[in-house]
């Protein structure tokens, strides 16, 4: 029996069903009472916004209930735990188990298989889902919950630095492959500076596309701001000659709303570009080490799974089991964020509270179980 990992297929089906049962209530229990929280503080702007109504709330709800799922199924997966596992001490069943012979390994075996079946449809979730609803609904809060976008990967209310000057656009759609050819700009505005930054001149057009060097203004109007006069200008005129494609990428990287792979490409963009990486990079490998999260649980929630019940002491472990998971996400989030300064490199920062946490889950089991 120590020479097996999983204890009896019977024992290992029974926990893992029960596991996944409190993964699933838990969560829902956590979506729901956050979703209604946070509909109560949203359901004003996005009723605000002309001609929305109760279909634009839905549209609202199946947009966020993603980001939701995606941000807490590691703490059901830590309450799960630390419920299932007080209710099999409770019981008396951890004591069966190991008199007959399990490890408090072999114990733990069956959440350790759900929780790496949830990691693994955490990341295939990630990666589908929550990327395209949360780009969806970053375009969307960008024009006030107006018209709901056709195209999720729109980058609304862009800013760029040329020179002296500034270009602005309303939204920007297109690849930057190919030299950025296909990138179009709605609502352009070019807003030219002197040398004390005032503004002197406005140059608005319809559309603008990429001309290689600058950006090509369909029909643009200009207005001077000394004599307050507009005047219609010839088409094809070019402004903003030292903003590329990449600029526009640069300004708008999302890391949470793009999947592996374009995260990937946007990094490499803006590595050519000559700019820093490091912040994207550590969001990248946290892609990765995230969903992870949720197999660490049964091992930090081990503790209110060991201990004579009727001590008195079970309430004190599964605090301390609830203490040992709040702390990795604590961890996890401050080490991404020192990271995106720059105070540990990238891959450092996305996986080291996960190994970190690996080694003292396994420290407190070892030492106080087997």
């Amino acid at each position: 029996m120590q020479l097996e990992f999983f204890p009896s297929r019977t024992m290992t089906i029974y926990i893992a069903k029960m596991f996944a049962v409190r993964i699933v209530a838990v969560l829902l229990m956590l979506v729901l009472v956050l979703q209604m929280l946070d509909l109560l503080g949203e359901s004003g702007k996005v009723l605000g916004a002309p001609g929305n109504g109760q279909a634009q709330l839905l549209t609202y709800v199946s947009l966020r209930l993603p980001q939701l799922v995606s941000r807490f199924l590691p703490y059901s997966v830590l309450l799960a735990t630390i419920i299932t596992l007080m209710g099999l001490n409770q019981n008396s069943e951890v004591i069966a188990m190991k008199a007959a012979g399990l490890s408090a390994h072999q114990v733990l075996a069956p959440l350790f298989l759900v929780a790496a079946v949830t990691s693994a449809a955490t990341f295939a979730f990630n990666e589908r889902v929550v990327t395209r609803s949360s780009a969806t609904l970053k375009a969307w809060q960008a024009v006030s919950y107006g018209a709901v976008p056709v195209d999720s990967g729109v980058k609304a209310n862009v800013w760029l630095q040329d020179g002296s000057s500034v270009l602005f656009a309303k939204s920007i759609t297109g690849p930057i492959t190919n030299g950025g050819k296909a990138m179009v700009m709605t609502g352009p505005s070019w807003f030219r500076r002197d040398a004390t930054g005032m503004v002197t001149e406005i140059v608005t057009a319809n559309t603008a596309v990429y001309a290689n060097p600058g950006w090509r203004f369909d029909a643009p109007v200009a207005f001077d701001v000394q004599s307050a006069r507009k005047s219609a200008l010839p088409g094809g005129q070019v402004y903003a000659r030292s903003v590329e494609p990449a600029q526009v990428l640069i300004s708008k990287v999302d890391a949470d709303a793009e999947s592996l792979p374009q995260l990937a490409r946007s990094i490499a963009a803006v590595r050519e570009a000559g700019h820093r990486t490091s912040e994207l990079e550590g969001k990248w490998w946290h892609k990765l080490s995230g969903p992870l999260s949720a197999m660490l649980m049964p091992l930090l929630g081990a503790t209110a799974a060991f201990g004579l019940a009727r001590s008195g002491h079970m309430f004190i472990r599964a605090v301390i089991g609830m203490a040992l998971g709040f702390a990795y996400f604590v961890v996890d989030n401050a080490a991404l964020a020192l990271g995106n300064f720059g105070g540990y490199p990238p891959v450092l920062a996305a996986w080291a509270p996960f190994l970190l946490f690996l080694l003292i889950g396994e420290t407190v089991l070892i030492r106080t179980e087997e």
